[in-house]
C-alpha cells in the first residue's frame, strides 16, 4: 500500500505551492510595468487597489505609475530580494535611472542614480490589494554615478 501523505504534509504542500503562485505572479506585474503594458495592469492590481494607507483604485495607481515612467523615462523595476508568505510578498526593488528634472528633492536633471525601495504587497487571490512603499527621503541614502555627474 502507497504511504498516504498527512494532513500536515499537504498543507506545508499547498502553501510552498501558493507561495510560487504569487512569486510568479509578482514577476509577471514586474514585467508588466516595465514593458509599460497598462493594458493588461488590471490582470495583476486590484480595482479597489490602496498605495500607504490611500484608496488609489486601478485608474489611479495607472497614473501614478504613468506619471513615474513620465519623470524617469528610463524606469525599470528589479526584484533585489523576494519573500513571500501568504498573501503577503515583500520586495527590495532596485533601481538605476536617469530621472528628469528633479527627483528626491534633488536636481538631477537626466543624471544616472542608483536607489533602493522596501515595498510590501498584500494579494487579494492573484491580485494586488494594498501596498506599502518605504520611500527614500534623505539624499544621503542616493547613490551617483560618477561617469554620469558632471563635476561641482
Amino acid at each position: 500500500m502507497p504511504d498516504r501523505e498527512s494532513g500536515a504534509e499537504i498543507l506545508i504542500l499547498n502553501y510552498a505551492r501558493r507561495m510560487q503562485e504569487l512569486l510568479s505572479t509578482y514577476q509577471s506585474y514586474l514585467d508588466c510595468l516595465n514593458a509599460q503594458d497598462w493594458s493588461r495592469l488590471g490582470d495583476f492590481v486590484h480595482d479597489e487597489v490602496s498605495h500607504n494607507g490611500r484608496l488609489f483604485g486601478l485608474a489611479g495607481y495607472r497614473l501614478m505609475l504613468e506619471n513615474d515612467f513620465q519623470q524617469i523615462p528610463d524606469l525599470q523595476f528589479r526584484a533585489e530580494l523576494l519573500v513571500c508568505e501568504p498573501p503577503f510578498v515583500a520586495a527590495r526593488l532596485w533601481f538605476n535611472c536617469s530621472p528628469k528634472g528633479n527627483f528626491l528633492g534633488l536636481a538631477l536633471n537626466g543624471r544616472t542614480v542608483s536607489f533602493a525601495e522596501n515595498i510590501f504587497y498584500e494579494f487579494d487571490g492573484d491580485k494586488i490589494k494594498t501596498a506599502w512603499s518605504v520611500s527614500i527621503k534623505l539624499p544621503s541614502k542616493i547613490s551617483f554615478h560618477s561617469e554620469h555627474c558632471p563635476p561641482g
